[in-house]
């Protein structure tokens, strides 16, 4: 019996540019993105003016982690305590908990068997909120053309998170761009690793003003290169509080040369997806996710539905694909299981029954797929799970 002897945690090396340049940047002691020398731009400077040229957007913010974007986001857009934001049933407990951690309200929104946002029950809860924070959740994108048009004529600020999206593109248009505000995620298992981190990406001149001063700038926004001019910090530089949570040198020269790379690894996470993929499709009792024409996705997770099945019989595939060394995770389960968990789970933000995402929910298995895998592991992942789902289909 073939068994699988990979690891579903282990990424790749940081790249050799990258380690050579945070030496330096520890040599330097320079750590703080304020803390520069005369006439000098800084790690993290060139980092947000880089990035931002890479998206195709005005001005770029550089932070602690993809949450603390998803946060500063919805203060810089002006979203108040007691507030409510519409959010997706199918995401990760820090979107719910950045509108929480705000004060603000999470309404959610059903999934799909696309396992995207339900555009029909998004424009049905289109009068409860003004503001979206949109979950582009394991790289799943939306019509992001119906979905704007929806949110435009309700007045809804579209706030992106694309904690999995990162590269990614709906009818050409990268993902993040489409809203107010693009989050970004630098988390180790994302597509640009530096342990923790985040950016943010936006047109509007204000809210990037706002987003700066919150991160905790002081008065050294003008250090900045990838912010607006010293007339819009006027505007607002003295009523926006410091909710300090700076991205520093060492992690930006990190992920300087990965910003390089990134399109080259987007398409290798792809050739992988596309191996489990193929070797998934045709598998009796088990979906495979199709994705649009529309969409280019980056597939550096995979996710397959077993729709209607028994609970016990979804735990028995797990652990048979465990034993075989496949690590699946299940977001069905009533209680959180490391990072799956699902809306009826984040008892601080109490939503009613959603029967049909339930549906979809208790269906969905997932599984990384790091770099590390060749694709000859991927043919044998796939091998592994359409055995299993079959034996125990069949019995």
């Amino acid at each position: 019996m073939e068994r699988f002897t990979g690891n579903f945690t282990q990424q790749e090396p940081i790249p050799e540019e990258a380690i050579a340049r945070a030496v330096e940047v520890m040599r330097s002691g320079r750590l703080h993105r304020y803390n520069l020398s005369p006439g000098e731009e800084g790690e993290v400077s060139t980092l947000e003016r880089e990035f931002a040229a890479a998206m195709g957007s005005t001005y770029c913010l550089a932070v602690a982690s993809g949450g603390y974007a998803l946060a500063c986001a919805l203060r810089a857009v002006g979203v108040q305590p007691g507030d409510t934001v519409l959010t997706n049933a199918f995401t990760l407990a820090p979107v719910p908990g950045a509108i929480a951690s705000v004060g603000a309200v999470p309404v959610f929104v059903g999934v799909t068997e696309g396992l995207v946002i339900d555009l029909d029950d998004l424009a049905a809860k289109a009068g409860e909120a003004k503001v979206l924070m949109l979950s582009h959740m394991r790289g799943h994108l939306a019509d992001m053309d119906r979905l704007m048009a929806i949110c435009d004529a309700a007045g809804i600020t579209v706030i992106e998170d694309c904690a999995h999206t990162m590269g990614a593109r709906w009818n050409g248009r990268l993902s993040g761009t489409d809203g107010a505000v693009g989050c970004y995620s630098t988390q180790t298992y994302k597509h640009m690793n530096s342990g923790e981190g985040g950016l943010l990406v936006t047109d509007d001149p204000e809210i990037a003003a706002r987003a700066v001063m919150l991160s905790g700038s002081y008065m050294l926004y003008g250090t900045h290169t990838a912010a607006p001019g010293p007339e819009v910090f006027d505007e607002i530089k003295y009523h926006t509080p410091n909710v300090s949570g700076r991205m520093d040198h060492l992690r930006a020269a990190i992920l300087r040369p990965q910003l390089a790379r990134l399109t080259e690894q987007c398409e290798r996470w792809n050739e992988r997806y596309r191996a489990v993929e193929d070797g998934l499709r045709g598998t009796p009792g088990l979906t495979v996710v199709e994705r649009s024409a529309a969409e280019y996705y980056v597939g550096s997770s995979i996710q397959f539905l077993l729709l209607d099945w028994p609970e016990a019989k979804l735990l028995d595939v797990v652990a048979r694909c465990k034993a075989r060394g496949v690590e699946l995770k299940w977001f069905g389960g009533a209680e959180p299981v490391g990072f799956t968990s699902r809306y009826d789970s984040w008892r601080y933000a109490p939503s009613a029954p959603m029967p049909a995402s339930d549906r979809v929910l208790k269906a969905i298995l997932d599984m990384r797929l790091p770099l590390t895998f060749e694709l000859e592991d991927c043919a044998l992942i796939a091998r592994i799970i359409r055995a299993e789902v079959g034996a125990v289909w069949q019995g």
